[in-house]
């Protein structure tokens, strides 16, 4: 009787771990990820408030989501300035070249980085009112002057 007793509790003990994992994995199912969309608003407002290192986590996970996105690719090199990463910015600009033309940004919001290389602000439902591209190239031409600017450490100026 005992033997039984203890079976039934064990058993019932183990449905009810099953029940509660069940519970976490649909709540865990219902939590609605971000849209490309809204992490890159949110990537360029944490940019903004000159909060690099999460805008470039943020940025990171689009281009999870969405590999080759321009515009997180262009933000990207935005916070690799910031970092003094130039190698690095110039790379991500040149990644977000060929899938840039007819991608729509806001450019009446910008967010200057160092002077030389611009993030663009994403547009909400088609309203951008200027093309990626020739945004990009400019970008690109900001971060080459200013690379071969910069002198060298123990070199002097190049």
């Amino acid at each position: 009787m005992k033997r039984t007793l203890v079976k039934v509790i064990a058993l019932a003990l183990a449905l009810a771990l099953c029940g509660v994992g069940v519970v976490f994995a649909a709540a865990k199912k219902a939590e609605k990820p971000m849209d490309v969309g809204k992490m890159l608003m949110t990537s360029f407002e944490l940019m903004e408030k000159n909060k690099f290192p999460q805008a470039q986590k943020m940025l990171e996970q689009v281009l999870e989501k969405d590999p080759g996105n321009p515009l997180a690719l262009n933000n990207l090199a935005a916070v690799m300035v910031k970092q003094n990463k130039f190698d690095k910015a110039d790379t991500y600009l040149n990644q977000a070249l060929p899938r840039a033309k007819g991608y729509m940004v806001q450019v009446n919001r910008v967010c200057q980085v160092r002077g030389i290389c611009i993030a663009f602000k994403p547009a909400t439902g088609g309203t951008g009112n200027q093309e990626l591209e020739p945004l990009i190239k400019l970008n690109i031409d900001m971060v080459k002057q200013y690379m071969s600017t910069e002198p060298l450490a123990g070199k002097g100026p190049r």
